[in-house]
């Protein structure tokens, strides 16, 4: 796991070199869905300090589990999938950053659930870039109306845009993907890009990206 986690931070560091970008512009945050605790717990031992899980309620499972090795080395918990409005208030409780809003009625929902409980939440925009039905996400053109609308909002701190692209063979065709949510970041004087997984985060990182979300290279397949 020591060796996985180093020979990404290298990549990671040769790419930020390559765009003469500060390796610690970038973070990196370890998909953890279907990943058993004790491994995952091997990686915040190896050096992770931000966890991304997809489903509310497989993290609320792990979460307790791993609450002590998370606590003693300062982890983050971010939500990176899709989130149903009537699993909102869990996911309040449960994780540090929500990266996958799509919408103002979810905002809402999660500005008013903050509230209750005392807390500002972090969260960025979720972006459907190559308007693929299969994704959830805003349209490009809604972007800024949107952020606009959610920067209104008491208990929330917009850091940025997400976006999942489109899965091509050469990573080198989703370039202009990137592109296009670094422009979209920039219009709505966001600082955050989280954008690049296992298979582009070279790439996305030359174009911008601020977080990569990487599980594959990290962990191996998924069963």
């Amino acid at each position: 796991m020591r060796e996985r986690v180093e020979a990404i931070n290298q990549r990671i560091a040769a790419a930020c070199k390559r765009a003469g970008r500060d390796f610690f512009d970038v973070t990196l945050v370890a998909v953890s869905k279907t990943v058993e605790p004790s491994r995952i717990g091997q990686a915040i031992e190896a050096g992770i300090r931000v966890l991304g899980e997809n489903r509310v309620q497989e993290a609320a499972s792990k979460i307790p589990e791993l609450a002590t090795i998370v606590a003693e080395h300062k982890v983050e918990w971010h939500l990176i999938g899709h989130l149903q409005t009537n699993k909102a208030r869990r996911a309040v409780e449960l994780f540090s950053t929500i990266q996958s809003v799509d919408g103002f009625k979810l905002a809402e929902r999660l500005d008013n659930l903050a509230g209750e409980i005392g807390k500002r939440l972090p969260i960025f925009i979720e972006v459907n870039l190559g308007g693929e039905e299969s994704k959830a996400g805003v349209k490009p053109d809604e972007v800024l109306p949107l952020c606009e609308q959610v920067g209104k909002l008491a208990h929330l701190e917009l850091k940025g845009l997400m976006a999942v692209p489109p899965f091509l063979d050469n990573a080198e065709e989703i370039r202009p993907f990137f592109r296009r949510l670094r422009t979209l970041r920039d219009q709505a004087q966001l600082k955050e890009l989280s954008m690049g997984m296992s298979h582009d985060f070279e790439i996305a990182i030359e174009e911008g990206a601020t977080v990569v979300r990487i599980g594959t290279a990290l962990f191996g397949e998924r069963t």
